[in-house]
């Protein structure tokens, strides 16, 4: 059985990839790149290095290596940049993947597996948000990663192609990017790691829902099995405060780093967190790594990543 992955350079697509391989998978990785990094790639893994806006060859690719199924990682993952330059963020996360899904059209492709982001969500009207919370993006980040949601269910009815959207929730975990477009959870170990304070926007109350890198990898296998579609929250379920955060990081590290608290950011949400009854019920899939475990495993890839 053979996958391909686009953006599986990346952070989760990497970890994805590991896990296809594995499992006994062949896979093939497409990436352009920017966001991802040559290491990341599993050496057992075929590689193109292609953007997905550049039709012609994502077709080129699809006609030689006629997978059964495709893992859509690649996008455009900056919020602060779709709102700098919304044409870009549409060509890479929306005409890129129509791409994607022509080209799966025409090798038919059994199923496609895309991640949503709880972007999509906006201000939550009640907690904790399920897959029937009302959707009210506050970027063009989030407007291209729902809409995409919509050409997935129009494929599936027009071609039947079938798909799974997991929605997931904060991912954390190694190889994760540590700069402005990093997670709160890498740019917290990182500076903390190296003893510096971190910078907490607000009074540190604010609300979250982490989840493991390799959680959401196993969740992505899980989706390509049977006649499974629509679309599922991949999230702990659980509340986790920013405040919290440091003080687990602190409690590993055995220090005692304070946060450096600064002033709210305007449009930032103050408290969210995701149901994931539906996955566990339908894909029978349930969280394995809990954050302390997770932060541990971070703490020691940045330990081993000082060493090399």
């Amino acid at each position: 059985m053979k996958v391909l992955v686009t953006g599986g350079a990346g952070f989760v697509g990497s970890h994805i990839v590991d896990l296809l391989i594995q499992r006994g998978y062949e896979v093939v990785v497409v990436d352009n790149l920017y966001h991802g990094n040559l290491k990341n790639i599993n050496s057992r893994a075929v590689f193109y290095k292609v953007d997905i806006r550049d039709k012609y060859k994502i077709k080129d690719i699809f006609d030689k290596e006629k997978p059964d199924y495709v893992i859509h990682e690649a996008s455009q993952i900056s919020v602060e940049n779709s709102i700098e330059n919304p044409i870009l963020d549409a060509e890479i996360n929306i005409l890129g993947t129509i791409n994607v899904l022509e080209s799966c059209k025409g090798s038919k492709v059994k199923k496609i597996i895309y991640p949503a982001s709880a972007a999509i969500f906006g201000e939550p009207e009640y907690l904790p948000i399920d897959e029937k919370h009302p959707l009210s993006m506050l970027s063009p980040y989030g407007v291209s990663k729902h809409t995409v949601e919509h050409y997935l269910d129009v494929y599936n009815k027009i071609y039947g192609i079938n798909y799974v959207s997991l929605r997931c929730s904060n991912v954390y975990g190694p190889r994760q990017d540590s700069s402005g477009e990093g997670g709160v959870v890498s740019i917290f170990c990182n500076k903390m790691f190296n003893g510096e304070r971190p910078i907490i926007f607000g009074d540190g109350e604010q609300i979250r829902d982490f989840i493991y890198v390799t959680d959401v990898a196993r969740a992505t296998l899980m989706a390509m099995s049977g006649n499974i579609n629509g679309i599922f929250n991949v999230c702990s379920g659980t509340k986790t405060s920013i405040n919290k955060l440091v003080k687990s990081i602190n409690k590993i590290l055995d220090q005692d780093i304070k946060a450096i608290n600064k002033e709210e950011r305007k449009g930032d949400i103050k408290f969210s967190f995701m149901s994931n009854v539906k996955i566990n019920s339908i894909l029978k899939w349930e969280q394995k790594i809990r954050l302390e475990d997770g932060l541990r495993n971070m703490l020691k890839y940045l330990e081993m990543e000082k060493k090399v």
